[in-house]
């Protein structure tokens, strides 16, 4: 296998309040392959975007990262890092695409200025240089009539156009890393599409590595190579999208995936995850999902599980894997899942 391009070591992100320490990100631990796309999905407050705002050096003067903590990016250590040393990989190697475009771009400087500036900084070209760049790069993300609207502001273009600006800033210095938040929340499925399929033929073109940060599972079965599911600040399960989805083994990911609307799914059938995430003021003792978790065990209260290997790509935090735990049998849209996959895997023997 090759070097991983990052590696999060035992990353915890705490934030100092008037009410007490949240313990926002609590050992999470990944890698990051060249040329690959790693989703991480979960509920709103899960720790996808404090996770990512920490691989940028942008957490709030309020974080507090232990020395424990390792983000190693090409085996420099991101967390010794000065402010200015992160001006100079922020942006160039590393760059992100924000959930909201009209927060990200500057309403009074034109587009084209703002996706050449990085350009300008980051590989020293010149002005006339930059902006031809950046003409080619809005039109490499699907910008119409690119050089007629050069000179636009923010608020002349539609969401859709922001976010492909929003896109081409972030791809202007070539970054070895994308980070992407969200980038589609708030656009109809048709450009949403459009969107993720120009990201897909931008990162093979640079060979980029992508980390994507969603709460629709539906988009992430287009786009990830592999997936990590967080939950109150944990990773409880990792693997490849095709065993996440079709062979899940965390009851949190069965929900999630309950949860998600498929072709065959009946009117009103969708199930919820009932409950809500604890308080990260006081995490709970044993599994943080043990409260919601149907499936629960009487250790999920005391203990909080190790990762148990599923096969070499695929790992899950619960108990239920324990060889002395009592079989478990999933939800049924679970189990047509992983009849479906066993089908086809069967199709692509023969």
């Amino acid at each position: 296998m090759t070097e991983p391009v990052l590696q999060v070591k035992d990353l915890k992100v705490n934030f100092n309040t008037y009410a007490g320490t949240v313990q926002a990100i609590r050992d999470v631990s990944f890698d990051l392959q060249p040329g690959e796309t790693l989703s991480i999905v979960g509920e709103s407050g899960s720790g996808k975007s404090v996770t990512t705002k920490t691989l940028m050096g942008l957490n709030a003067e309020n974080a507090d990262i232990p020395d424990t903590s390792e983000l190693l990016f090409k085996g420099q250590n991101l967390l010794d890092l000065k402010e200015k040393d992160w001006e100079n990989i922020r942006g160039d190697q590393i760059a992100m695409v924000f959930q909201d475009p009209m927060t990200s771009l500057d309403p009074t400087m034109k587009i084209g200025r703002q996706i050449a500036e990085p350009i300008i900084k980051h590989q020293k070209l010149s002005k006339e240089a930059a902006n031809k760049r950046a003409l080619e790069l809005m039109e490499g993300v699907g910008i119409p009539n690119a050089k007629e609207h050069f000179n636009d502001y923010p608020h002349q273009w539609s969401g859709g156009m922001r976010q492909r600006a929003v896109i081409a800033i972030a791809l202007a210095a070539d970054p070895e890393v994308l980070i992407a938040d969200e980038p589609t929340t708030a656009l109809d499925v048709t450009i949403q599409a459009q969107i993720l399929k120009m990201m897909k033929q931008q990162q093979e073109r640079l060979h980029s590595s992508i980390i994507f940060i969603t709460h629709d599972l539906g988009v992430v079965a287009g786009v990830a190579d592999r997936v990590a599911v967080m939950y109150a600040g944990k990773i409880v399960e990792i693997g490849t999208v095709d065993e996440i989805f079709f062979n899940p083994k965390h009851p949190y990911t069965w929900g999630l995936l309950d949860s998600m609307p498929t072709t065959d799914t009946a009117q009103g059938s969708l199930q919820a995850i009932p409950g809500t995430p604890p308080d990260l003021l006081q995490p709970p003792k044993g599994d943080a999902f043990a409260e919601r978790n149907q499936f629960a065990l009487d250790v999920d209260y005391e203990s909080q599980p190790p990762f148990f290997k599923v096969s070499n790509t695929h790992y899950a935090a619960t108990w239920l894997l324990d060889e002395r735990a009592p079989m478990v049998t999933p939800p049924e849209k679970i189990q047509r899942r992983w009849a479906r996959w066993q089908a086809m895997q069967g199709q692509e023997a023969h």
